[in-house]
């Protein structure tokens, strides 16, 4: 009861700050739409709508507080200026990942590394039914694949099956820009996220993130 006090706490801090910005120019800096005084966001292939009074899965569904967060965050984190940096680096290299580091990486990646592992067939077939798209530049991997998670925050990801020698291994990499709209929790929310819809496409039917 208390944590659900406090994540109600947050959101309504967050949805008060949310009234305060111009959701056109939001809008257009993000790669949303503009949606009289709120601003719709794809994220992951579902549109949210944002606004000061909520955020709101356009189709009715439930949204969990770990994503009303990371969509608040980037609505209201929107830089002005940013780098551009669209060179691929791992979530540790981003300089403030700490903290997260060791989460991310048992929870995202090496969460897909075991449910995938001896199934890269089933990972090929998980990224095509999440819309992920062939990267632009040539790799030797047993699956790659792009998935443009948010408009300004792509994600790769890299996965080797296991073979006689090596464990199954997988890596999710974020444009170095991402750092500009998203702070490194809601990064790690971006991971966790894609992780867990990526083992339910492919049958998973695991608890999403709350």
């Amino acid at each position: 009861m208390i944590q659900s006090s406090v994540f109600e706490e947050t959101y309504r801090h967050y949805l008060s700050l949310i009234g305060g910005v111009d959701p056109a120019q939001r809008a257009e800096r993000l790669g949303g739409q503009a949606d009289g005084d709120g601003v719709i966001l794809p994220f992951l292939g579902r549109s949210y709508r944002i606004s000061a009074g909520g955020i709101r899965d356009i189709l009715g569904d439930r949204v969990s507080h770990a994503i009303k967060v990371l969509l608040s965050k980037y609505v209201l984190l929107c830089p002005v200026s940013p780098s551009g940096a669209k060179e691929w680096v791992s979530y540790r290299d981003f300089k403030d990942a700490a903290p997260f580091a060791a989460a991310f990486s048992t929870n995202a990646e090496r969460s897909l590394a075991k449910h995938f592992s001896g199934r890269a067939a089933a990972l090929k077939q998980a990224c095509r039914d999440l819309n992920g798209r062939s990267p632009d530049i040539r790799l030797s991997y047993d699956v790659q694949s792009v998935f443009d998670v948010l408009p300004k925050v792509p994600v790769l990801l890299l996965f080797n099956d296991r073979d006689d020698e090596f464990s199954a291994q997988c890596s999710l990499l974020f444009e170095r820009r991402a750092e500009d709209y998203l702070d490194m929790e809601c990064l790690a929310i971006v991971g966790w996220t894609l992780s867990d819809a990526l083992r339910q496409a492919a049958g998973w039917s695991g608890a999403a993130l709350p």
